[in-house]
């Protein structure tokens, strides 16, 4: 029985994946902010969560 299986391709959808949830998470966590705060960190996660999400429409799975 061959055991050797290449997990190298599936390295960068589930780094994506992990990513995309951590700025999921941060995004909710926006709501125990002040609204100062909240102006300041939102565009920026916004633009991090649509590059990741182009990223992994690029991903060949």
């Amino acid at each position: 029985m061959d055991t050797s299986f290449d997990f190298q391709p599936v390295y960068p959808y589930h780094d994506l994946l992990v990513e995309l949830g951590q700025v999921e998470m941060a995004l909710d966590g926006l709501d125990g902010r002040k609204e100062s705060e909240r102006d300041a960190l939102q565009p920026g996660l916004e633009s991090r969560m649509q590059s990741l999400l182009d990223a992994l429409d690029h991903l060949a799975v």
